[in-house]
């Protein structure tokens, strides 16, 4: 159940910041019908980190893109914040953050994160900008063009400009992909201090393990297509993480449990 249907029949669970019960993505692909997602449960509370991790085509991203209101389930009920994903999309609950970070090279940094403002027309604070290029790191390049930045600052901007409208829920989706391993920590560990200075409901999809057990309170374990979850893994790491935690025997052990759970079901 989606849209208006579900908001009539759902209480307004603001408490929760999203939730998935019984999801289902169909698919046809050249004229077959494909089972992508086959049964998808999870909810996470308002202002927790959940990494999203499986094997590749497992549909990953087809989660995020249907929290984020780009894809419709083709059963069951997906919620952001209480509410059909195209409400709180219209609401600006939901900041969006992609592997490419798809700047507008003719745009400055600060220009490229008004930008969300002047599509959605949120209404912010004269200095919510500045701040958040002072919060992920970039004051001083304020006027940079993309070209200019490396991949990891433009990825900041992108991520700056997901957060510009104060949204509720924040979806990642493979925001370091396409970094450099020492980059990649670096922005693991960027990503950790603005969330913990902004706490705000995240989704991560990643294929990083270490990368999410760093990062997430909860790491929601996929099967492979046509997938389901298979396992929740709770993190209970004290924040905040560091890179010396990372050698440690507890972080060691939460990755071999989910790298095990992972390879329990296929690669």
């Amino acid at each position: 159940m989606t849209g208006d249907a579900a908001d009539a029949a759902s209480p307004d669970r603001t408490d929760t910041g999203f939730e998935l019960v019984g999801v289902a993505k169909h698919f046809v692909l050249r004229g077959e019908p494909l089972v992508a997602i086959e049964r998808f449960d999870h909810t996470a509370p308002a202002g927790t980190f959940t990494a999203l991790v499986g094997p590749s085509g497992c549909g990953k991203s087809t989660v995020l893109r249907m929290l984020a209101g780009l894809d419709e389930p083709t059963a069951g009920e997906v919620r952001v914040h209480g509410h059909a994903p195209a409400q709180a999309r219209d609401r600006h609950e939901i900041g969006v953050a992609f592997q490419d970070a798809a700047l507008m090279p003719w745009r400055n940094v600060r220009e490229n994160i008004r930008f969300a403002l002047q599509v959605t027309g949120a209404d912010v604070g004269p200095s919510a900008v500045d701040d958040l290029i002072a919060l992920v790191g970039l004051t001083g390049f304020e006027t940079a063009r993309p070209r200019q930045l490396s991949g990891g600052m433009r990825q900041r901007v992108a991520i700056a400009r997901a957060l510009v409208t104060a949204p509720a829920v924040l979806l990642l989706d493979e925001p370091f992909g396409a970094l450099d391993a020492i980059t990649r920590t670096r922005m693991n560990m960027e990503l950790q201090r603005v969330w913990m200075e902004r706490v705000t409901t995240t989704l991560l999809v990643t294929h990083s393990i270490e990368e999410a057990v760093l990062l997430a309170d909860e790491i929601v374990v996929m099967s492979p297509r046509p997938s389901t979850v298979v396992a929740t893994v709770k993190v209970d790491l004290p924040r905040p993480r560091t890179t010396e935690m990372t050698r440690s025997q507890d972080f060691h052990e939460l990755v071999d449990r989910v790298s095990t759970t992972l390879t329990g079901h296929g690669d």
